[in-house]
């Protein structure tokens, strides 16, 4: 393992927080690090390994939106959901590093108490809590999926 190996290690992990605190693109600069770590060694092996890492990242991007959305689409309504990402965009701002994730649950629940009730309000905040916690998950587990592909990359080459 070479210092370059391990700056682009760095960079993926960097990648990997990002999906776990919307700060950083966390995927798509784990994508970019694999694929420079590739371009840096030049050869077919470390090539292969990083299209296999990067290909696993996009399979972890389409089933983080199809798993949990036809949970979320059953339980709260598309306005709702508008609602949260607005108020989450709003919450990145005003909150630095976690805004968003107390934004989103917030406007949900603000949103669905004015829509339903208070009391009905909660279960569906709960609802969309566990579809992003879902999406949270997979893509996490996708970005994982991914380093351990680009380590035995960087072993083979």
């Amino acid at each position: 393992m070479t210092l370059v190996d391990v700056a682009f290690g760095l960079a993926i992990l960097v990648g990997l927080a990002g999906i776990v605190i919307p700060i950083l693109p966390g995927t798509l600069l784990m994508a970019v690090a694999m694929v420079g770590w590739a371009a840096e060694d030049g050869g077919r092996t470390a090539w292969a390994f990083a299209l296999g890492a990067v290909l696993l990242l996009g399979v972890g991007q389409v089933v983080k939106y199809a798993l949990p959305g036809k949970q979320l689409k059953a339980a709260v309504p598309t306005s709702t959901m508008l609602v949260g990402a607005v108020t989450a965009i709003a919450g990145f701002f005003v909150i630095p590093v976690v805004g968003a994730l107390v934004g989103f649950p917030v406007g949900v629940y603000v949103a669905e108490r004015v829509r339903v009730g208070a009391e009905a309000a909660w279960p569906s905040t709960k609802a969309a809590l566990r579809a992003v916690g879902v999406s949270i998950l997979v893509e996490f587990v996708a970005g994982w999926a991914a380093i351990v592909v680009w380590l035995g990359g960087v072993a083979a080459v």
